[in-house]
């Protein structure tokens, strides 16, 4: 018995439901240019080094990539902005140590976005240690004679950050915990302005990211103590990491890495964290990212996720525990 006209028409109808589905996948990365949003400013340390990365994505996939800046709300308002994003592979974004690990604790009114459910980790990109310095003018050597200084004076010592919340001030806070010492937080409108009053003597010390760290080291303008990573970084083998120089188990970085929106496709998730996998591996980027302290990662998506979780719990652990507001 043929089947009736009504049966085809249904059964055409039901099949070109389906075709957008697998046309897309099919399509990608071809159809139209992939935006990476950018939760930061342009011109700023996660812009530069994302830029380097897209023009990369873009010669690995043989397609058109844009950077998009959405700053604001210590990157709380791009990232919602890639959380909303058509879940097609188009839309991908920055995920930061700020606005996936600290701000769902540190302001969680302000958070609109859901980080285990609303994003989908594809890979983390670098880790980057900071430097603990200090002005010339402070009598501390290392890091013992610091916390020696600090505990004669409670409070006297200060330290610099780019604002509440942000790796600076954490790794800070993180030192005074472990240290138990007492030091004075100075949050700056970024981590400039805190780096040049560092210098000043305007401030005592500072955990200081390399690309911003490393001039002033050069230049003899400060006095690294420590570096915030697990091991000595070859670019300054002489200066030891914190965990060293008196407090065993003490990390700190400041990372980022690439997140898409929840219901991406898993294919393409795999394609783009293979593609950055092999950008990673890049002499130019491993060059760049050596040049300015930083650690690449690399790793796969289910990586990501379990370092994501593993930084929420330990910095909203430190939030809570130091009582860490947000004005």
């Amino acid at each position: 018995m043929r089947p009736s006209l009504h049966t085809l028409l249904g059964t055409v109808c039901a099949i070109a439901a389906l075709l957008p589905v697998h046309a897309q996948a099919k399509e990608w990365p071809q159809a139209k240019p992939i935006s990476i949003i950018v939760p930061y400013a342009a011109g700023g340390f996660a812009d530069t080094r994302v830029r380097m990365l897209g023009q990369e994505l873009a010669k690995e996939l043989n397609a058109t990539v844009v950077i998009e800046n959405k700053a604001g709300a210590g990157g709380v308002i791009g990232t919602a902005e890639i959380a909303r994003a058509k879940p097609d592979g188009y839309t991908i974004g920055t995920g930061n140590l700020a606005p996936l690990a600290v701000n769902p604790t540190l302001m969680p009114k302000n958070v609109s976005y859901n980080v285990s459910t609303d994003l989908k980790p594809i890979i983390l990109i670098e880790e980057s240690p900071l430097f603990l310095n200090v002005n010339k003018s402070v009598p501390a050597t290392n890091v013992k004679e610091l916390i020696e200084l600090a505990k004669k004076d409670p409070g006297k010592l200060t330290y610099g950050s780019s604002g509440v919340g942000g790796a600076h001030h954490l790794s800070g806070a993180l030192f005074a915990r472990d240290a138990g010492i007492e030091l004075t937080h100075v949050p700056y409108k970024g981590g400039a302005p805190a780096a040049t009053d560092l210098m000043a003597g305007h401030i005592s010390m500072m955990f200081e990211m390399g690309y911003a760290a490393l001039p002033a080291i050069q230049a003899d303008k400060v006095r690294p103590l420590a570096v915030s990573s697990a091991q000595r970084l070859p670019l300054l083998p002489d200066v030891p990491t914190v965990a060293e120089a008196g407090l065993p188990g003490f990390e700190s970085y400041n990372w980022q890495g690439i997140v898409a929106p929840a219901g991406t496709p898993d294919e393409i998730i795999e394609k783009l964290n293979a593609a950055f996998n092999k950008i990673l591996q890049k002499p130019e980027v491993i060059k760049a990212f050596d040049d300015t302290g930083g650690q690449i990662a690399g790793g796969t998506p289910e990586d990501f996720s379990k370092f994501i979780e593993s930084e929420t719990s330990k910095w909203a652990e430190l939030i809570k525990s130091a009582g860490i507001t947000v004005d």
